[in-house]
């Protein structure tokens, strides 16, 4: 048995909590450093993790999204940078797998991001739209069988660290905003330059600098489906689902701290309560919220896979942008109450209870689409879409 068919024969459980033990070692490193989480990366893609997904008849596993999230929720515990460079890279790969199969090149490209574990980013802000990934303003060029496009990204995610980039663009110079494309560069048909560097407040091992993007490519490598179709039935949806997973990876971190620390004061004074023992079992109440959001919501995802029908329907927008909005809302509320419970120990660096990285890494989420963006489109989709009441779905 050769090396790469031993690690696939261990247990994916197995394979992440490996990949979670190095990238807690150096979490606090990176995000002090704001530097990108390589040991973490470095071993996901030593343990196969980056194609998991991928169909198995393209090279990878054939993965769940259940299981692609459970991967995010474990990193997310260990080190937030490292789980949501995973998280994005698997978004991209979702769509890829959902929209591109039908493409040689993209299949093709498919089993070599499994053979070689490559890590693929994405650039759909753009200077002049900010976060809208719905609108483009650069538009791709394609003369005969080369493609060229030049964009002004205001972020792209490890983009500096990224085998491949797919990247969003008006259809052609002619075509409205709304109508885009996406495309595939490798990282030798494309030159970054470096405009803007990613000093934040936290999530700031994930390097999102931005950058003045060139590329060319072979006309081919832009995927056959619209990006609408993409960003409906695709990439949104995942994007809610493997955030909300690794943002409960990053509470359920913070909890444990906190059970931790209760426990220890209980040791201390046998007979008597800690003074934070109620406000640990709230949070756990509200951790249990988040968790059974996120299920559900990966639950409805599965059950409509590969019905367009269903992926594109308002009432699944609505339910994936809920999912969204309630997980990135109450991990603050349930840091804040562990804060509370680990006193000045949460609040200071270097300890066993330490919290101000989770608490930072956390304040990113309701910015990631953001939640007045969404809550936006979702007020516009309830003015027609009827509030769905049934606990059955």
């Amino acid at each position: 048995m050769n090396k790469i068919s031993s690690i696939e024969a261990m247990s994916l459980a197995e394979r992440v909590r490996r990949v979670a033990a190095v990238a807690a070692e150096f979490a606090d490193q990176a995000d002090q450093q704001g530097r990108f989480p390589r040991e973490g990366m470095d071993a996901a893609r030593a343990e196969r993790l980056m194609g998991i997904h991928i169909p198995i008849e393209s090279g990878g596993e054939g993965a769940t999204m259940s299981e692609v999230a459970e991967v995010c929720s474990i990193l997310g515990q260990a080190c937030a940078a490292t789980a949501m460079t995973y998280a994005m890279h698997q978004i991209q790969i979702a769509s890829l797998t959902d929209h591109a199969a039908e493409s040689a090149w993209h299949r093709t490209f498919l089993k070599r991001i499994c053979d070689e574990q490559l890590l693929i980013a994405s650039a759909t802000s753009e200077a002049g739209i900010g976060g809208n990934l719905r609108n483009s303003i650069c538009a791709i060029e394609v003369e005969g069988d080369i493609a060229r496009l030049e964009k002004d990204a205001t972020v792209i995610s490890y983009g500096a660290h990224a085998d491949a980039i797919l990247v969003t663009s008006r259809r052609n110079a002619n075509a409205p905003h709304s109508d885009q494309v996406a495309t595939v560069f490798t990282k030798d048909q494309y030159t970054l330059e470096r405009t803007s560097t990613w000093d934040t407040l936290g999530m700031r091992g994930t390097c999102s600098d931005g950058y003045l993007f060139r590329g060319e490519a072979p006309k081919n490598q832009i995927l056959p489906k619209p990006f609408a179709e993409i960003a409906a039935q695709s990439m949104l949806a995942v994007s809610h689902l493997l955030w909300g997973a690794l943002w409960f990876g990053i509470a359920a971190d913070a909890v444990s701290r906190a059970q931790a620390f209760v426990r220890a004061a209980a040791r201390k004074s046998p007979g008597q309560t800690p003074p934070g023992a109620l406000r640990l079992a709230e949070a756990s109440s509200l951790l249990q919220l988040v968790k059974s959001n996120v299920v559900a919501g990966l639950q409805q995802f599965e059950t409509s896979a590969g019905d367009p029908d269903a992926l594109s329907a308002m009432g699944f927008a609505v339910a994936m942008n809920n999912i969204k909005i309630g997980t990135s809302q109450t991990i603050l509320t349930i840091i804040n109450h562990c804060m509370l419970i680990c006193g000045i120990y949460g609040y200071k660096n270097g300890t066993p209870y330490s919290l101000g990285r989770h608490l930072r890494d956390a304040h990113s989420a309701q910015l990631m689409i953001s939640n007045d963006r969404i809550l936006g489109n979702t007020s516009t989709m309830l003015l027609v879409q009827k509030q769905e009441t049934s606990l059955l779905g």
